[in-house]
Formats: C-alpha cells, structure tokens, sequence
C-alpha cells in the first residue's frame, strides 16, 4: 500500500500570479510530488497550494517552497483581509493513505526544525503536532499576527517559537507547521456590503463562540467592500455537514436583513461532502451513496468478475464496508473451489470410479454455495450500510427519535442474519471439504483439509458478526431466536470442521 500525505501550505500573496508561480514551480522540481490545486485569492492576499505524495518528497517540497516564499513575500509591504503571520503562514500535513495523524505531527516537527534551523524563520507547532495544549488552536498561534508577534516573541515567553531564533524574521515573519484531518475550506458570500453582518454571522455559527462544533468562521469585506463574507474552516464535514452549516447562515444573515448570494469552495472537498450536499438539497429519500455511477464503478459489489486486487484494494480502505463479514464470507466461497478441486482431481480416475456420482454431486454443490456466499458477501455490506443509514436518521422529536431507534434495531437485526446465513453456508462447504477428504484423490487430501479449516475459520468469523450485532439489541422473541440459532450454528460449524480434520488425519497416517 502506497504512503500518500497531502500538504496544503497557505501563502500570504495572492495578487502576484509571477509570485505564486515561482513557489508552484519549487514544489513542482520534487520528483514524487503531485501538485493538486492551486487557489489565488486578492481579497484575502493569500494563496492556498495543495500537493500530495510519499511522505520524503512531501516534506522535501513543503522545505523548498517555505524557502521560496521567504526569498518572495515581504510581510511588510502585505495588506489582505485573511490574518497572517507569516510570508508561508501555515504549513499542515494531512494523512491520506498508509499514514497515521502521528505519522503527520511527527512530520512538520522534522520540517518545522528545518525552516527555523535553516531559514532562521520561527517556526509554532500546532494542531496534532502541538507541542502545548494551548497551541492546538491556529487561531490561538496566529493571534497578534505579523506585527503582534514582532513585539512579543523574546519578550513573552508564552509566545517563544518550538524552532528558530527568538525574534520575528523581518520580512517572512513566523510559521504554523502542523499535522490535522483534511478540512474544507468554504466561503459564504452575502449580499451586502457591511462587514458587520457577516462577523456577526461568523460568530453566531463558529464552534468558539458556542455555534456548530468543528466550525471556524470569521467575517471579512470582499470585492473592495461590495460584499461580504463569512470565512470558514469546516474541519469535520462527516460530523458537521456542509447543509447543517448553510442552513445556520441563512438563518442568521436573514436575522440581520441580509442573504447568501454565493458560495465557494478553496481548494479541494471530498467527494463525500459534495454527496451530502446534494442528497440535502435534492430532498433524496433511500438514496445509497453506490447509486452514483463512477462510485460503484470503483468500488463494485463482490463477483467472480471483480479482480482480486480490486477486492483487496477495497477492504483495505478506510471504509467499514466491505469488512470482517463480507471478507468472512468470501474466504468461504474460496474454500468451496479447493472442495471442487479435489473433485476434479478425482472424476475419471479408475481408481477412484466408485465415487464418480459423489464427485459430481460435490462439484455442483460447492459451485451453488460459492454462488450463495458471494452473494452473501455483498448482502452483509448493503447490511452494514442500511445500519448506518439508520443511525444518521434525524431524532430532534420524540417521534423521531423512536422511529429512529425502530429503523436502527431492524437494520441491526438484518444485519444479524446475513452472517448466520455466511456460518450456515460454511457448515455445509465443511460438510462438502470432509467428503472430498473422505472419497476423493488422496494425493488431493491435505487440499481438502485446507477447505475444511477456510470454512471453520470463516464460519467462525461470520459468527463474530453475529454476537455483534445482537449485543446491541434489546430484549426480544426475535433476538432469543438469533441466540438460540447462532449457538447451534456454532456447534454444527465446529461439529463438521472436526470431522473434516480426523478424516484427513486419518488419511495422511493411511
């Protein structure tokens, strides 16, 4: 698996096209590194740039372009409405792929130690790489800006850098370097021009204030003060969704006479917030996030035609679907073909004549349940899903709430069953590897025996799915059933493993 981190340094120019260029271009001289997007904003006078790679040539781009834009931007001859302290104001490391958030901190303290050691440019660690509670916060670092932290570094010991000399450097000023989760960056645009309304907005919504958690927000004059705008820093999209946010704006800049006339985006968004986005405004009802085209298409439902990698790359991803029972039961449907195997091994051999009928049956049998527990695969993940669906139903009334926990204790029921059916599956493939054990090729014995423990262990596994899921079930005639035929399924699934175990064992010593 591929290390893939992403790194989205902000910039305090954003009026220089030549400027930013030449900082593209440091980054863009890495071998390794991938520039995604590139974002210019005069109103602001900053730029945010977003590259993505292994972690070395990563931290090798963040170094070259934070030296570049020291020999670039002088804070001094710098006005915008975005706060800044820095000519590169912050510098974060975002885990993408193979990474952890560690991975990331312990990534911008290597870096932050060589642009203050180096560039003697003071450098504040923050969010996940935050040396201090009290600096997790970028607000919390940046605060004073340029000119506040010129007066303050070497004086303040609250304000003393984690690398670099003790004083400002005169013209690049300081940097955030940290570690954090991917975050969206998304403006609110409103039709008016008093700033007021839009900093009344921000603080009505933004988490510090007591608004929405995980929102930053401030209030800015754009367009030489036509507009105004309601900055943010969304830094939980799945928590706090992109529609929850827009609504709260839309009702606060009514409060106050004005309206939204325009929303923008800085930068890149995951695929996920825009789903949510749409499905809120599109009022969809039932809708599965694998009714989008170019989703199934990368993800597809488990088949014999989807290509192994495909199915590895899949589990392996930070999804919870496809997890522990779909894998369960396609380790089961892969012990079926080692059963046929056999099988095959075994039809018209002369030796073996007197079983022919039985190898025949066996063949059509273990063919029908590799059907079944493909299809059983794909079932526990639609399972899973509905599961999830329920859980994200809204529950502010008391009539929510209790079809909610309805929906809930339903889909986790169905949940329940689609892995009892996978062990149920399994018993017979272990029926079915004790038979080719039994009668067929014995130089195929210990094949069989391998099919015999695949479908112990993903019978097994199927079950665990099951306790699971019923732990959180309250007290029914339903879940007693459950109970009852997850505890004979488990014994019928150990009962048929180990007869398929002595068969062969007894085989091998023959």
């Amino acid at each position: 698996m591929p290390r893939l981190v992403e790194c989205v340094p902000n910039f305090s120019e954003g009026r220089r096209r030549e400027v930013v260029d030449q900082i593209l271009e440091a980054i863009a001289a890495v071998p390794g590194v991938t520039l995604l997007d590139s974002e210019m904003d005069p109103d602001h006078n900053r730029s945010v740039l977003t590259f993505a790679g292994e972690p070395e040539p990563v931290m090798e781009a963040a170094f070259q372009a934070v030296k570049r834009a020291m020999a670039l931007i002088d804070l001094t001859q710098h006005s915008g409405q975005h706060p800044r302290m820095g000519a590169t104001d912050v510098l974060p490391f975002v885990p993408v792929e193979g990474v952890t958030l560690e991975d990331c901190a312990e990534m911008a303290r290597t870096v932050g130690r060589r642009i203050g050691e180096e560039l003697s440019v003071p450098v504040f660690l923050y969010e996940a790489a935050a040396s201090t509670p009290r600096r997790t916060s970028l607000a919390d670092v940046r605060r004073g800006e340029f000119e506040g932290l010129r007066d303050l570094i070497g004086k303040d010991e609250s304000r003393r850098p984690d690398f670099g000399p003790e004083r400002i450097h005169p013209t690049a000023g300081a940097t955030a370097v940290g570690a954090r989760r991917f975050l969206v960056a998304f403006n609110a645009n409103l039709d008016t021009g008093d700033v007021r309304v839009a900093k009344a907005v921000a603080a009505s919504i933004r988490e510090q204030s007591g608004g929405l958690k995980n929102v930053r927000a401030l209030g800015f004059s754009i367009e030489g003060g036509r507009r105004a705008q309601v900055s943010m820093n969304l830094v939980n999209v799945e928590a706090t969704p992109i529609p929850r946010v827009m609504a709260l704006i839309h009702s606060e800049a009514a409060r106050h006479g004005a309206r939204v006339s325009g929303c923008e985006v800085v930068g890149l968004i995951p695929e996920a917030a825009m789903l949510d986005a749409a499905e809120h405004a599109l009022q969809l009802e039932g809708f599965r996030r694998e009714q989008v085209l170019e989703l199934r298409l990368r993800q597809p439902p488990l088949t014999e035609a989807v290509p192994i990698a495909t199915f590895f790359d899949q589990v392996a991803g930070p999804t919870p679907t496809p997890g522990g029972g779909t894998v369960a039961a396609f380790v089961g449907a892969l012990a079926t073909t080692l059963a046929t195997m056999v099988a095959n091994l075994t039809l018209g051999k002369k030796k073996y004549a007197a079983a022919e009928d039985a190898m025949r049956q066996l063949k059509r049998d273990a063919e029908g349940l590799r059907r079944d527990l493909l299809a059983l695969g794909r079932a526990d993940s639609e399972a899973f899903d509905a599961v999830l669906r329920a859980r994200r139903l809204p529950q502010t009334t008391a009539a929510e709430q209790a079809e909610r926990e309805a929906a809930i204790a339903a889909a986790e029921l169905g949940a329940a069953r689609v892995p009892l059916a996978t062990a149920a599956a399994c018993v017979r493939v272990a029926d079915l590897a004790e038979l080719a054990a039994r009668q067929g090729n014995a130089n195929a014995i210990t094949d069989a025996g391998v099919a015999g423990l695949l479908a112990h262990a993903a019978g097994r596994g199927a079950l665990l799915n099951v306790e699971i899921n019923l732990k959180s079930l309250g007290a029914s005639a339903d879940k007693d059933h459950m109970v009852a035929s997850l505890r004979a399924t488990r014994a019928d699934l150990d009962a048929a493993a180990g007869r398929c175990a002595a068969t062969v064992q007894a085989g091998m010593i023959a």
